[in-house]
């Protein structure tokens, strides 16, 4: 995301009023088969060089990400594939409802300008400037140690000057709201008192943000998940996703990789995770609830 939005995130839709044309800045792509474009490029010696493998090793892991999904750590630890198998690669999350929020990814990193001048300046590989010395750590951080990732530094910077306006362009981007007759008016209010109440969600999804003010983040155990995706990242954690607009996440699944097909799927994770004892009456109420934010 960040200086090639929309490469990940989508800007218009007909969908609700066809030949019109309504645009949907911020939303992620999840259409998008990120990882087969790239793998069409011709030359991927510079990449498979970057990575220390071949171009047949870095096209079949391209392929491998499929549609809505992005490995940006990819780039920085070599790490492209989990214990179990499957694709390192992560869902795109929005770019929108983020004012507020502390920090921009699934698993941290930093804020909004802090992830474009790295997207800019790492993936891109734009002119400009960018210095985290966190990426120096080689056992953690392998490919970014050896390329020198941790300072880099143009002699033209041209990506620097862009970061302050694409910042507040971003965080001017506010969630959609929800489609007319797309979810259970009575329902959802009955689901709000659980969200506030029995479920406790409203603890670390703090309205209006509905996520936490401040340092938003927690381990895998915490949330009830392997911690792979986030040994990833410096903190080693998840940040707890704002949930406004979640309606339009559900493409591609929930969590940071899918992992949950349907929000009823992540509502009986937590429910058994923390032992909440929810009924299936307050988990279909708590369902409806979340597709009104």
């Amino acid at each position: 995301m960040g200086i090639q939005c929309a490469l990940c995130h989508s800007t218009v839709d007909d969908a609700f009023a066809p030949g019109i044309g309504h645009r949907r800045d911020g939303w992620a792509n999840r259409d998008l088969d990120v990882g087969a474009i790239i793998a069409l490029a011709p030359r991927l010696e510079s990449v498979a060089s970057l990575l220390g493998t071949d171009v047949a090793t870095v096209r079949t892991v391209l392929n491998s990400w499929g549609p809505g999904k992005f490995d940006a750590v990819l780039f920085v630890d070599g790490k492209a594939f989990r214990p179990d198998g499957k694709s390192g690669a992560v869902l795109i999350p929005p770019a929108f409802g983020l004012a507020g929020v502390n920090l921009h990814t699934w698993t941290g990193w930093g804020g909004v300008s802090h992830w474009n001048a790295f997207v800019a300046n790492l993936e891109m590989h734009g002119k400009g400037t960018f210095f985290d010395p966190r990426l120096d750590d080689a056992a953690r951080f392998p490919v970014a140690a050896r390329a020198g990732f941790g300072d880099v530094r143009a002699e033209e910077d041209m990506i620097t000057p862009l970061l302050p306006a694409l910042q507040l362009y971003q965080l001017a981007l506010a969630p959609p709201a929800p489609p007319r007759g797309s979810f259970d008016r009575m329902a959802a209010k009955r689901g709000e008192d659980v969200f506030a109440g029995k479920a406790g969600c409203a603890r670390c999804h703090v309205p209006p943000l509905f996520t936490e003010p401040g340092w938003n983040m927690h381990t895998g155990a915490e949330i009830g998940i392997d911690e792979f995706q986030a040994n990833r990242s410096p903190d080693q954690r998840y940040r707890t996703a704002p949930l406004r607009g979640l309606w339009t996440h559900g493409t591609g699944g929930y969590y940071h990789d899918g992992r949950f097909a349907t929000l009823a799927a992540v509502i009986a994770h937590y429910d058994r995770h923390f032992s909440l004892g929810l009924s299936a009456g307050e988990q279909r109420d708590l369902a409806e609830y979340l597709k009104s934010l």
